[in-house]
């Protein structure tokens, strides 16, 4: 039995919230401050260790979906009433119907590409809870079950309306369940960029979009007209998703050289993920066609068969280019591509008859601090 401990995740970073919960004169300022109080208290909550059951069953059965959705009514209490699952009548409410179609595709998502049975492997239910509170700005995983806001209506809209922000919000279940990932510095970065990349690919794989055909956008439906900005991050151009008097600027770095070293945001989770982001989309266009049958199966393969739960940055790329080698031939076009898509975004390797070399210093111990780890990288102050 091996103990996971895990963390409260949601889909808009703390460094977003603070910023509007600042803000006095807006009127948001409210609804930004209790959701940051909820996220608090669900983290105090959910606190706990659980059993791993990542291993497949000994007799694994074919995916089923098995799917919940309840109705908190607007308190903070979860999980709320149930009001629908699997083969009821379609609700009359638009977030009880999309928290119910979004979970069932990244299932689907999931049980077609990777032949995964629901987030655990042994067909886990998904629950999911809908108005969340009162203007709940976020969409988040608890550790044990989806949960929706409908925001703030100023600057936020519901938080179902995302197909790829439910899938970034399972995807933090399925590591959970898998290399059961810490949640601080490039580690939890790493954690971040995972939910962030297959969330993306559940949208394409939902639309059968290629690489060349998405827009790469995370959370493009959740911010309403008046906000600057097209969505809450970028995979194709980190750092320039909004610039928006209230929400701020977009942190993201695309380049190791602008590692942002902060101890806010867990040591930036939700911003230095815009490193590993932008290798993968530029992977992705390297490689054309659709994004999950290469590459979406080189990070599965990583995630599920290769990493530590303290795994950083350079464990990270000398996974995916050992497994791109592995899986597509040692020196091939394949794992030449994402070795290249490492190097352009500042963590180079060199292949070495088919091999490959970190081409930047590991850190000298595994218990070094992430910001120490980083200190290698020049870095930028936090906005």
């Amino acid at each position: 039995m091996r103990t996971i401990t895990h963390h409260v995740c949601g889909v808009i970073p703390p460094h977003i919230l603070t910023k509007v919960a600042e803000k006095t004169d807006h009127t948001a300022h409210e609804a930004a401050r209790s959701t940051l109080e909820q996220m608090r208290e669900l983290a105090t909550a959910r606190a706990l260790t659980f059993l791993d059951r990542s291993a497949p069953a000994a007799n694994p059965q074919p995916p089923k979906r098995r799917r919940n959705v309840y109705d908190a009514q607007h308190a903070w209490k979860l999980p709320g009433k149930l009001v629908t699952s699997e083969h009821k009548p379609r609700s009359g409410d638009a977030e009880i119907n999309e928290a119910y179609d979004g979970t069932g595709a990244t299932f689907d998502f999931f049980a077609t590409v990777f032949r995964r049975n629901s987030i655990d492997n042994r067909g886990l239910r998904i629950d999911s809870t809908v108005h969340f509170g009162t203007q709940f700005d976020n969409a988040m995983w608890t550790g044990k079950q989806l949960v929706f806001g409908d925001g703030d209506g100023r600057l936020f809209t519901r938080f179902t309306s995302s197909l790829d922000v439910i899938g970034h919000e399972l995807t933090h279940g399925v590591t959970q369940y898998t290399a059961a990932l810490g949640y601080t510095g490039q580690n939890g970065a790493l954690n971040e960029h995972i939910s962030d990349a297959f969330g993306i690919m559940v949208r394409q794989y939902k639309l059968g979009h290629s690489a060349t055909e998405s827009d790469w956008l995370i959370g493009a439906s959740l911010l309403t007209p008046g906000v600057h900005g097209h969505a809450i991050r970028s995979m194709a151009a980190p750092g320039t998703a909004y610039d928006d008097p209230v929400l701020g600027r977009d942190p993201q770095p695309a380049h190791m050289r602008d590692y942002v070293d902060t101890p806010g945001d867990n040591g930036g989770v939700h911003i230095n993920s815009g490193i590993p982001n932008h290798a993968f989309y530029l992977a992705a266009i390297a490689l054309g066609g659709r994004t999950w049958e290469v590459l979406g199966r080189i990070w599965y393969v990583t995630l599920t068969n290769r990493l530590r739960p303290d795994a950083d940055f350079a464990d990270f790329v000398r996974a995916t280019v050992d497994i791109a080698g592995e899986l597509y031939g040692n020196g091939g076009r394949v794992q030449r591509i994402v070795a290249d898509a490492w190097g352009a975004v500042g963590i180079g390797v060199r292949l070495l008859k088919g091999a490959h070399v970190p081409a930047v210093p590991r850190p000298a111990t595994r218990a070094v601090s992430t910001r120490k780890a980083a200190a290698k990288w020049r870095r930028r102050p936090a906005r």
